[in-house]
């Protein structure tokens, strides 16, 4: 049983999803460890997120407002530091759309406490996201073996595990305020030839109904073409990427070279 695991998440306008997407996460991870804690990093929602939380009454959930609204990247960040800050041995991340079961949590979990791994992803399969977030996916992860030197299943999965020590060193090689963290932690990660596992999990539709919540689109049976604020993302969040990770060495992990 693992010792003290800090499931972390950002979170924007998620009022209507949320308080029940935290329950079946307890429900799912207590039995597994000693001491569990959340912590929601909230980017200035514009709805009750962080009154919803805190309505929970459980002292094992903390909501933190950000100071101002900066985006998922930086958002997911401040969340990660959170949960370092709890003091946690383990830590867990997940976005606050609701788009896991809590038993896939749990498998992740467990798999970042039995295998000894530096990192496990949660590989998303089924996804009914739409169609240009697939292209985009797609694109980054073929886009990924330019830059490191095996292939990355599912770069992007907002669902990780590491452990502490291996958390903080990737944290501290990242780019300020980035704009897709969980792409240059993979891009990070195969570089460094840290030992990674890789879960299947299931892809759910988005918990809520409102589109508030998200600048990426809702699923929808009708073709529809891409905002231009995932637009406009993509191409800067691209130009982040490229720059930073030609910049690092394609080393083995910094540890090996202290």
């Amino acid at each position: 049983m693992a010792g003290h695991v800090a499931v972390v998440m950002p979170a924007y306008n998620e009022a209507e999803g949320i308080s029940g997407f935290i329950a079946e996460i307890i429900d799912a991870v207590s039995p597994l460890v000693g001491t569990l804690t959340v912590h929601v990093a909230d980017d200035c929602s514009t709805d009750d997120t962080a009154g919803v939380v805190r309505a929970q009454g459980d002292a094992r959930v903390e909501v933190v407002t950000q100071p101002a609204n900066r985006g998922h990247g930086p958002t997911a960040i401040a969340a990660y530091r959170l949960g370092l800050a709890s003091g946690a041995d383990l830590i867990v991340h997940v976005d606050g759309d609701g788009q896991f079961r809590g038993s896939d949590i749990a498998r992740v979990l467990s798999a970042a406490e039995t295998t000894g791994a530096a990192a496990v992803h949660g590989v998303r399969r089924g996804r009914t996201d739409p169609w240009y977030r697939r292209v985009l996916s797609g694109s980054l992860r073929l886009g990924s073996r330019l830059l490191v030197p095996r292939a990355i299943p599912d770069m992007n999965t907002p669902l990780r595990a590491y452990p502490r020590e291996a958390l903080i060193e990737l944290l501290e090689a990242l780019p300020e305020n980035p704009l897709v963290p969980h792409v240059h932690l993979s891009i990070l990660e195969a570089r460094w030839r840290m030992p990674v596992r890789y879960v299947a999990v299931r892809s759910l539709p988005r918990r809520g109904q409102s589109s508030t919540g998200t600048m990426w689109g809702q699923r929808t049976r009708r073709v529809s073409l891409p905002p231009r604020a995932l637009v406009v993302f993509v191409w800067r969040a691209s130009a982040e990427v490229c720059v930073a990770g030609w910049r690092r060495a394609p080393a083995a992990h910094r540890r090996s070279d202290s």
